[in-house]
């Protein structure tokens, strides 16, 4: 049974058309993902969907009664709050019939001894009602959440604002995972999990009875929990009934069916053209010319193929580094205390290498404490005096009401309209998309906006922190030949070991204390 019908969509951004009559069924029980390029409109479905956002025109209709999760890592929440508040939170009802059920116990023997029998029927069926909604087992419920997304149980206790924007983002899945909704709305869940991690949220969505759609970059995680692809192409949601790599079959060879009938279309549309102007003039021949020039009116013209976008990610190299790049010696990182054991290593010039480490161990803070961002605890560290610096940091800070074409006009005050517009169409950011609001664009527009800041900050050290978090797999492959061509010392922190394994030169691995 169809769940959600989505009719005659039409959704733009300014002049930038994401939707064009597109049409979607969802059915119950569906375990669907939604691919396309970065700035095809994946996360704006979800938030169409959602109803955060409505549609140009058409329709987005929900069965009744469907409950909708959707899973938005960047919402405001009360910083005050404990983990443990605004996880228990989703059991709110539950503990209030708790409370009440405990008050009638407590009551009853003040009350008249007609009223007792009243009061003890209704709290015995309150208390069957707690017992088959699994009331008592909610502690083990969230352990068991939690722990599968690769928190430890003292979070539990700590206020969100002392949450990590990774441990943040996590603790908005749990509650989402824990609410059990009708339908799970997913955007790029596994940015902030390891391999061990994706794995059990895959087993997770594999064993979910219910609903869901994911938005995700990282293809062995699709591979492993969608049985249905619903894919954004030429403004249009098609659906292809099988799994990811049913996907990746049908969708080639459908590529290939529609690039030859768009050619020979077009072949035929010239010959046409060419012979209507031709005879449209001639006594014999007009009649014919005008009948050929009505059919090509009538005729259904085919869109032309979808072209893959390309990228030239670049990051130049400054004036030589001294041989000892960084040096370590009993370096201990963290806040309040130390998050791993004490580090004591050195990096060369011209290394390549990746940190690697659970989530939230502490990978960020040492590329922060390093560049002084954050205080360390003890030990030292040394960069060589040459050295110089270019950063691209895990959280975006570009959230503001700038546009990206202001924000590197900011950044180079010097470039010329020209200069500014190729630099960002180098990144995959086109005209339209460079000149809406930061705030508006995707995770991987935000990305690549942010990569184009470094294409002219010449350095000998480039520090990048989960650069592919968001990107597509063209553009994960473009920016990895950027930092394979690099020919400075590189310290590079990502969870994608497809990503990393045939770039760097080693591997630094990070240990909790």
């Amino acid at each position: 049974m169809s769940i959600l019908d989505i009719k005659t969509l039409d959704f733009t951004y300014g002049a930038d058309i994401l939707y064009k009559g597109a049409e979607m069924r969802l059915f119950e029980g569906e375990h669907a993902c939604l691919v396309g390029p970065n700035g095809s409109g994946k996360s704006t479905l979800l938030r169409l969907m959602e109803g955060s956002l409505s549609p140009d025109k058409g329709t987005i209709e929900w069965a009744g009664n469907k409950t909708v999760g959707y899973l938005d890592q960047y919402q405001t929440l009360n910083e005050e709050q404990t983990v443990k508040a605004y996880l228990y939170n989703v059991f709110y009802e539950l503990f209030e019939k708790e409370t009440y059920m405990e008050s009638l116990y407590e009551k009853l023997g003040d009350a008249e001894p007609e009223k007792q029998e009243r009061m003890l029927s209704t709290a015995a069926q309150i208390g069957e009602m707690l017992i088959d909604s699994d009331f008592y087992a909610i502690k083990s419920k969230i352990g068991s959440v939690i722990h599968g997304l690769g928190l430890d149980s003292n979070i539990l206790e700590k206020p969100i604002k002392d949450c990590s924007s990774g441990m943040r983002a996590k603790v908005i899945l749990a509650k989402l995972l824990l609410e059990e909704a009708d339908v799970l709305l997913l955007d790029e869940p596994t940015n902030f999990l390891d391999i061990k991690h994706i794995d059990w949220l895959s087993k997770f969505l594999n064993d979910y009875e219910k609903t869901f759609i994911v938005v995700s970059h990282h293809e062995e995680f699709l591979q492993q929990v969608a049985t249905t692809v619903f894919a954004l192409e030429n403004h249009e949601i098609i659906r292809y009934k099988g799994n990811y790599d049913y996907y990746l079959q049908a969708r080639a060879l459908r590529y290939e069916q529609h690039e030859k009938a768009f050619e020979t279309q077009q072949k035929f549309i010239k010959k046409t053209e060419d012979f209507i102007q031709k005879n449209i003039t001639r006594a014999k021949t007009s009649t014919r010319a005008k009948s050929r020039r009505k059919m090509l009116k009538k005729m259904p013209k085919l869109k032309a193929p979808p072209k893959t976008r390309t990228y030239q990610f670049k990051f130049p190299v400054g004036r030589p580094s001294g041989k000892e790049v960084l040096k370590l010696n009993g370096l201990e990182i963290g806040y309040d205390a130390p998050l791993i054991e004490p580090l004591s290593f050195e990096i060369l010039k011209g290394e390549k290498v990746v940190i690697t480490g659970k989530n939230g161990i502490g990978k960020s803070t040492l590329l922060k404490t390093l560049l002084e961002k954050t205080a360390k605890i003890s030990g030292k560290f040394y960069w060589s005096d040459t050295v110089t610096i270019s950063y691209f940091e895990q959280d975006s800070t570009l959230h503001g009401e700038l546009t990206p074409f202001e924000i590197v006009h900011n950044a180079y005050p010097d470039f010329t309209r020209k200069d500014v517009m190729s630099l960002l169409g180098a990144h995959g950011i086109n005209y339209e998309i460079a000149h809406r609001m930061i705030k508006t664009l995707s995770g991987g527009e935000k990305a690549k906006t942010r990569l184009a800041l470094l294409r002219h900050q010449k350095s000998n050290v480039l520090i990048v922190d989960e650069p592919t978090n968001h990107l597509d797999a063209a553009a994960k492959e473009a920016l990895k030949e950027a930092l394979e061509a690099y020919q400075g010392t590189l310290l590079l922190v990502s969870h994608e070991e497809a990503f990393y394994r045939d770039l760097c030169d080693y591997e630094i691995a990070l240990y909790s204390v």
